[in-house]
């Protein structure tokens, strides 16, 4: 199977003017190609027969003039690469896979893609790797990049990626794993079908999401732990000093650049902690005895709206909202689905989603549904039969047990999302 990996890379200064150049040139031809595409179509709307399109090509030699000197410095194939990936990108367009091919602003997040033309990948004398980038006539040498695995094989192409004053260097390799014998959802569906429902209670786990439990799954709930937590309160403190300095400094200024760049890299280490968690409690999940792991089918944009109201008129309780709004986007619900949905696919397992609706509401056991069941957020007791228990762990049953209800119902469907629904 296709694998992805990225390591972190440590170019001197002058290896870091470089590339920062060769990702300027890559950039324009990108945007060379937007701007043609976009007077072409406009052109060919007023003055040529309807029906009539403009080319798609993968051209770009045309853009090398007088008024762009610097684009013969940079090496022809990362050139050649951007506008390749124009013309597939374009492609996935016309299909309708993707929006549109748009214009790259310039800023602190930029790549090159390198094919084998321009770098070298290979094993030194003690069986360490290391990366040689460029042609023979134009390169910057030897990059020094933290290898922290030698487990992979060499790839066919890199990018190389500045985000926050780092540098990365990623691509994707065959991993020697056979996914011809995996299954789809679908085919999941059918075999789980013909199960009983208390086989499925055996090997169902539903997965609770939430702020304050941010996983809750069965009667185990994941969370930060203090070191984590610590570290990241402590980072969130540098928040406020410069984003004040940032509002009051002149927009192009090399302070203003310099404050931003110092910015990012705090938001960055909060960001490291967020995947951290993410990668080891996905793991976790997979690496269970159940084989359906079923997630809600959170529509997380939804979440965290704004409250309705105008300037004059605001909404209510907007502070308390926007405090909402931040614990949400904090806990990276949707990247945890994103890991544990991958991994459980090349682990032989299958993840499911179940509608949201009024899972914090029901009961497990009765199935009684009420804005009174929740007493407080972390604590439903029932109105009805009195089951009193957590209020994630009694949403993570509730999942469960919707899920399973789903998988026996000969009726259901799975939509293009992975959310079973009931068409009949």
């Amino acid at each position: 199977m296709l694998t992805g990996i990225k390591f972190l890379a440590k170019p001197s200064t002058e290896q870091k003017i470089r590339l920062s150049q060769w990702m300027g040139c890559a950039r324009v031809i990108w945007n060379a190609k937007c701007e043609e595409d976009e007077y072409l179509r406009k052109f060919s709307v007023r003055y040529l027969p309807v029906g009539t399109y403009p080319p798609i090509d993968q051209t770009f030699s045309q853009y090398k003039t007088e008024l762009t000197p610097w684009l013969k410095d940079c090496p022809s194939q990362i050139l050649r690469n951007s506008a390749v990936n124009w013309y597939q990108t374009y492609q996935k367009f016309l299909k309708g896979i993707c929006g549109r091919p748009r214009k790259k602003r310039k800023g602190d997040a930029s790549s090159i893609h390198l094919t084998r033309e321009v770098f070298i990948l290979e094993k030194d004398a003690f069986g360490n790797f290391k990366l040689f980038i460029g042609s023979k006539t134009n390169n910057i040498g030897y990059l020094r990049v933290k290898f922290h695995t030698n487990n992979f094989s060499v790839p066919n192409s890199i990018r190389i990626r500045r985000e926050k004053d780092r540098y990365y260097v990623s691509f994707c390799y065959e991993d020697g794993i056979d996914g011809s014998d995996l299954w789809e959802k679908e085919q999941y569906l059918k075999h789980f079908s013909q199960f009983s429902s208390a086989e499925l209670d055996e090997i169902t786990i539903g997965i609770d999401r939430g702020i304050k439990r941010p996983v809750q799954a069965g009667d185990s709930y994941f969370d930060l732990s203090d070191n984590e937590k610590r570290k990241r309160s402590g980072r969130e403190k540098y928040f406020k000093r410069p984003q004040r300095r940032l509002s009051k400094q002149k927009k192009g200024s090399r302070r203003r650049e310099l404050c931003k760049t110092k910015l990012g890299k705090t938001h960055q280490r909060i960001s490291n902690i967020r995947n951290n968690f993410c990668h080891q409690t996905s793991k976790r999940l997979v690496q269970g005895q159940s084989k359906i792991l079923v997630f809600e089918d959170l529509k997380t944009k939804n979440m965290n709206r704004s409250a309705r109201g105008t300037v004059e008129n605001p909404g209510k309780k907007v502070r308390a909202k926007s405090g909402l709004n931040r614990n949400i986007l904090n806990q990276a619900w949707f990247k945890l689905e994103t890991f544990v949905e991958y991994k459980a696919h090349r682990s032989g397992k299958v993840v499911f989603k179940v509608s949201p609706h009024h899972t914090s509401q029901e009961c497990a056991d009765c199935g009684h549904t009420h804005p009174d069941n929740r007493v407080r957020q972390d604590l439903f007791v029932c109105t009805v039969c009195g089951n009193t228990d957590n209020a994630d762990r009694n949403a993570s049953r509730v999942i469960k047990k919707r899920a399973i209800n789903l998988i026996l119902d000969s009726g259901t469907e799975l939509s293009k999302k992975g959310v079973l629904v009931n068409s009949s």
